[in-house]
């Protein structure tokens, strides 16, 4: 057993008497030593039960004669921090808390890690710290909550605040949907970033097969907690680390996972993050070439039926990698010790299918219901698509689950906004009518931290004399529950001299999703040719002002100056 306790105490014994400050005994001391760090909070439902599955975890390290310490960083909500300048602290705080697991993980004589979260940025954060550490590392996701009555997810309280206001939602109907929309810990109940991360934890081969979107409620993810208490001794003795194991074949395997459950847009920021820890550059063009090969195989809510607890009740991300077969790296290694193969074999064996499924039974339902297969999918390809063209030479992203098919041949005159917020207020005047291309402008990583834009997709979906025939387009990010026609991450962003910095109210937008196209054709409405309209924008581009101040922390400014572009992540370029 290769044990970096055991020689750091030869050199430092002050640091045994500390941890005999904490009722550790000589016999702990001697035992490898296992970091649990969680999310664990009371910031939302994604984090506020992770100290009860550390406990769980923390016993069985115990049985396997291990010695485990608990600490933790909790996370922020996006759907908490919606709708005002906290969502510009969304991004950055999977930096930080990145940068404050890896303290925990390397200043203290660690021979093991265990992390758990159940959400947007703190899973991964957690996975960049497991391949940047030269550690043996487990992650357990955080399950998924319980659906409320009539499978409500929180996604119903998205946009209330205006329904109530205009009176289509009384005071009653918005205090039943708060207090019952949320039932549970875990993870929203929809394929949101959350889930989505979750996911891609397990498709990754970074926690145990089975594990993404448990219901948190029961007992299941307990039992998760114990056995990863298990596997993270294991793998200490055994020197197993995710370092030495992750190829580009465990991102390919998320990639196409993530084309399989049409998962969240912020995945693109997200996976090419945590493949740079170990030297793998993903770009959006490998998104683009697994969504055009790879069927989508669930009806997820937000934009389609199905809630997360009832996927995992189908079979969850196994079924679903059983399914997708010869599609995927059978022969990627995962942190079980194990190939992908070989975990998925396990589960076949052991009953695991059968006993989840079992439980649809309560439902009335059968799993191939909710997990189709690839000669009946749900669609042929996955719903992520890479735009370019003048206005995005670096690339723009699209996602067309729920967006209305006679869009995505669009054209429509330029309105811009320089925030989300002026943008929402002229929504809600009425300011905005059938045919404009939206454009909120300086929410790069650079221009403002990269907030989502949930608060205007939301607007325009309760607006349904909008909601299909306006689009939305910002060098900004959405929510992996965002709906319509949205098109985010336009490279390069207004903060680092891009072309959407320059554009004009007025002018002509053409997008053309099957071409890939994302272009500026014309000028006060009139459509022009290619070089006449780069004449015009070199020409504004000469005389254009700076863009206008954003709010600032030092936090902030500090991500701005550092952050790379959305095609690489939007991480700290160190």
């Amino acid at each position: 057993m290769s044990c970096r306790s055991q020689y750091l105490r030869k050199v430092n014994y002050q640091g045994d008497g500390l941890r005999a400050g904490t009722c550790w005994d000589e016999g702990d001391l001697a035992k490898p030593q296992i970091l649990i760090d969680t999310a664990h909070g009371d910031s939302h439902p994604g984090s506020v039960h992770l100290g009860r599955l550390a406990e769980e975890a923390k016993l069985s390290v115990a049985e396997c004669r291990g010695k485990a310490a608990l600490y933790a960083v909790t996370d922020m909500c996006d759907g908490i921090a919606m709708a005002h300048d906290g969502m510009n602290y969304s991004l950055v705080s999977r930096e930080i808390m990145a940068f404050m697991y890896e303290i925990h993980a390397l200043a203290s004589p660690f021979d093991g890690c265990l992390f758990m979260a159940s959400c947007d940025k703190s899973i991964p954060a957690q996975l960049m710290t497991m391949l940047r550490l030269d550690l043996p590392s487990v992650q357990v996701p955080g399950g998924a909550m319980l659906s409320g009555p009539d499978f409500m997810s929180s996604e119903i309280l998205y946009g209330a605040g205006d329904r109530f206001a205009k009176g289509e939602l009384t005071q009653q109907a918005l205090s039943y949907f708060t207090m019952n929309c949320c039932p549970s810990p875990g993870a929203c109940q929809f394929m949101g970033t959350a889930s989505t991360m979750q996911t891609m934890s397990e498709a990754l081969g970074l926690s145990l097969p089975g594990n993404a979107l448990v219901p948190a409620y029961s007992m299941h993810l307990s039992r998760y907690a114990r056995e990863a208490g298990r596997q993270i001794v294991a793998n200490v003795g055994h020197d197993l680390r995710p370092r030495r194991f992750v190829s580009r074949k465990n991102f390919l395997n998320a990639m196409i996972v993530h084309a399989a459950l049409g998962g969240s847009t912020n995945a693109l920021l997200h996976l090419p993050a945590i493949a740079r820890e170990v030297g793998i550059e993903i770009s959006p063009e490998d998104f683009e070439d697994v969504n055009r090969r790879t069927p989508v195989l669930v009806s997820f809510k937000t934009g389609g039926q199905w809630p997360t607890e009832l996927f995992w009740y189908a079979g969850g991300v196994p079924a679903v990698m059983r399914e997708l077969g010869d599609l995927l790296h059978l022969d990627a290694m995962t942190v079980t010790g194990k190939t992908v193969g070989e975990n998925l074999s396990a589960l076949e064996a052991s009953g695991w299918f059968a006993a989840v499924q079992s439980y649809l039974v309560n439902y009335r339902l059968t799993a191939d219901e909710i997990i189709k297969t690839r000669k009946n999918p749900v669609k042929a390809q996955g719903s992520i698509r890479i735009l370019k063209g003048n206005l995005a030479p670096d690339g723009a992203v699209i996602k067309l689950s729920g967006v209305d098919a006679a869009i995505h041949n669009f054209q429509g005159q330029a309105k811009v906004f320089d925030s989300e917020e002026t943008a929402v207020a002229a929504l809600l005047r009425g300011d905005i009518g059938p045919g404009t291309a939206v454009f909120i402008r300086g929410e790069g990583p650079k221009g403002s931290g990269m907030p989502e834009m949930l608060r205007t997709t939301e607007a325009f979906w309760n607006m349904p004399e909008l909601s299909k025939s306006v689009a939305l387009f910002t060098d900004g990010r959405f929510s992996g529950a965002t709906r319509g026609p949205a098109v985010g991450h336009i490279a390069p962003e207004a903060a680092e001299g891009g072309p959407i910095a320059y554009l004009e109210d007025g002018d002509l937008i053409r997008m053309d999703v099957a071409a890939r196209r994302l272009d500026v054709v014309g000028v006060n409405g009139q459509l022009l040719p290619p070089e006449d309209i780069d004449g015009v924008f070199a020409a504004r581009k000469a005389k254009a002002p700076p863009l206008p101040a954003k709010a600032d922390t030092p936090v902030l400014r500090l991500y701005k100056k550092l952050a790379l572009g959305t095609d690489r992540g939007g991480g700290f370029g160190l």
